[in-house]
């Protein structure tokens, strides 16, 4: 039978490796984990922003598209890129956001539109601007919706949001579409030039269509005439979308006077609605846009009244709602805005960060330790071997080739480089070394110690 012959263990023919190799074969696997799952958290619970987002507009030429065209601009000083897609206003805008087969992240739509549908999927930005409506009548002494019941009126055209608001007006004053009110898809240039050739009698403009220039050419003809919506306080407790909005006497034309007294105007605001998806960081570039473009005085607004946080149909996002309360963070406001997301992250990330790194820190150390402990006792193992061999009856020529291995052990751990913190264990397996060979010099007392 062949008697089993131990083999000098491989970690023995790199006996002179220095300790500090110890040391990073036992950190880096750590590292590499901890920056692996750090990674990993932050793709999965805070993942970086898009640097390509779509946003749906409006007509070609419109104020949304304008608009749009403006935040694209700002959009890419920052590095991210906006698709803007035309669209026929605020109602197909809404049918896209609520689409999930439209990949559009946000859009502009006026209030008032989301009556019957389910918006709770949606979120609100803010509001960027007030939207108007201007109804204006050939002849004089209208001063209610109601007495253009029997007329023929230009309500907008088919899916805008001046068509959608028209009819919820004219409906709460009794008219309706099928009755003896004629009511026509004009908007625009082309219901303004209807109504001065006389083949409408009345014409509601809102958005695009209630320009100053528009509303300043239709008050200077003689004939036609603005409804002044003296009601609008009750049309604001009806419709709480709508907004009183005053045209001050003269703010058209100081010069003429136009108009010659304030007109009462009706009308909802314009909300940048988003999916809950959108990134933290790019609803706050796209707030900051809102501001640059929409921030100015104009015809109907004060000088910072816009963007805010009102929002009537959609519920305010939460970082809007942070944003507006608080603006920028400050790695925002100092950091380039990639750089910034970065480091916002790993703020965000600081709390898990540390969970993993304290355990991450104190497993290095008894790594370290199970290592350099481990080639201790690979050496007691080799000992053992040669010992059993001696004590199971070597040959003579057996016993010599165990001495060989046994200075092979006392070599390897003459080189031997060991953390000063083990060197008792060190001192006492160079005992045991000699332990061993006081058992193969004297074969026959280790026998009688047994």
């Amino acid at each position: 039978m062949k008697r089993y012959r131990p083999h000098t263990p491989n970690f023995l023919r790199d006996h002179a490796h220095p300790v500090w190799r110890d040391l990073a074969l036992t950190a880096v696997p750590v590292i590499v984990l901890f920056v692996a799952t750090i990674a990993a958290i932050i793709w999965l619970i805070d993942p970086a922003p898009p640097k390509t987002i779509t946003m749906s507009a409006g007509p070609r030429n419109s104020i949304f598209m304008q608009a749009a065209l403006e935040y694209k601009k700002i959009l890419a000083r920052n590095g991210v890129t906006l698709n803007v897609l035309e669209s026929d206003g605020s109602v197909e805008n809404l049918h896209r956001l609520l689409d999930p087969k439209q990949h559009v992240d946000f859009a502009l739509v006026q209030g008032g539109v989301a009556d019957g549908v389910d918006t709770s999927k949606l979120t609100s930005l803010g509001s960027i601007r007030y939207l108007p409506i201007a109804v204006f009548y050939r002849g004089n002494g209208v001063t209610h919706l109601a007495d253009l019941d029997g007329k023929r009126i230009a309500i907008g055209r088919e899916g805008s949001g001046t068509r959608v608001l028209s009819l919820k007006l004219l409906a709460a004053n009794g008219i309706v579409p099928g009755g003896t009110t004629t009511l026509l898809p004009y908007d625009g240039l082309q219901a303004a030039t209807e109504l001065i050739k006389g083949n409408i009698d009345a014409a509601l403009f809102s958005g695009d269509s209630a320009t100053r220039e528009m509303m300043q050419g239709l008050l200077t003809i003689p004939g036609i005439t603005a409804l002044d919506f003296t009601e609008a306080s009750a049309y604001t407790r009806l419709f709480p979308y709508l907004n009183e909005i005053d045209l001050p006497r003269g703010v058209l034309d100081l010069q003429r006077t136009v108009p010659r007294q304030t007109i009462h105007l009706i009308g909802p605001t314009v909300e940048i609605i988003a999916r809950p998806s959108l990134h933290p960081a790019i609803s706050d570039l796209i707030i900051e846009a809102a501001q640059e473009v929409h921030g100015s005085a104009g015809l109907l607004q004060s000088a910072g009244q816009f963007p805010n946080p009102v929002a009537q149909d959609f519920p305010i996002s939460q970082d809007a709602t942070r944003y507006y309360k608080s603006g920028k963070s400050f790695f925002y406001r100092y950091l380039p805005f990639w750089l910034a997301t970065v480091t916002d992250r790993l703020l965000v990330l600081l709390l898990p960060v540390a969970v993993l790194l304290i355990p991450g820190l104190r497993l290095i150390p008894a790594l370290f330790r199970w290592r350099v402990r481990s080639r201790i006792y690979r050496y007691y193992g080799a000992l053992i071997a040669i010992e059993r061999s001696v004590l199971d009856g070597a040959t003579e020529d057996e016993r010599q080739q165990l001495m060989a291995e046994l200075d092979d052990i006392e070599d390897s751990l003459n080189h031997l480089r060991m953390p000063l913190a083990y060197a008792d264990a060190f001192y006492v397996l160079r005992e045991h070394v000699g332990f061993v060979r006081a058992h193969l010099n004297n074969p026959q007392w280790a026998k009688a110690r047994l």
